[in-house]
């Protein structure tokens, strides 16, 4: 076997390599920022620092899990790194409604099919828009894997 056969490899599938989450110190975490806690991405919505009688450290944080709305809390001390997610936001179009999915389209016109109607208020006002005719840009909010509509507005019309 000749040393060009042996480095001849195929690859099924590549990305970009992007991690779903990276890690920060706990001291420089902030207020409106991400978090992981007990593996679910949040939104930090209250963050506290006390110091034990030794000198030690510690950072109390209570996140809202940004997909469930549910409150974690977490105590850890200042030096410890902790998971942040890395969340982003993207607006799509809305092109129908199919069995509970949004059918949506990015801006360059590629399909986008795997995303739920969200439940509650939020859902029967995509709903009721929809039927009404109304042209609409849902925003989708993605981190570790998991992905949800979280608002929707109407396109302005010339």
């Amino acid at each position: 076997m000749s040393d060009d056969e042996e480095h001849n490899q195929t690859f099924e599938q590549a990305s970009a390599g992007a991690s779903a989450t990276f890690p920060m110190r706990c001291s420089t975490l902030r207020k409106n920022g991400h978090v992981v806690i007990e593996g679910r991405p949040c939104k930090i919505v209250e963050i506290s620092t006390s110091t034990d009688d030794d000198g030690n450290s510690t950072v109390h944080l209570v996140g809202i899990d940004i997909f469930t709305g549910k409150k974690l809390e977490c105590t850890r001390p200042d030096t410890d790194n902790m998971d942040v997610p890395n969340v982003r936001r993207n607006e799509f179009q809305l092109v129908n409604i199919d069995d509970g999915f949004l059918n949506l389209m990015t801006s360059d016109g590629v399909p986008k099919d795997d995303v739920k109607v969200p439940e509650g208020d939020l859902g029967a006002g995509i709903q009721a828009l929809f039927e009404d005719g109304k042209d609409l840009l849902v925003t989708i909010v993605s981190a570790m894997g998991e992905e949800a509509a979280v608002s929707v507005k109407e396109v302005a019309t010339n």
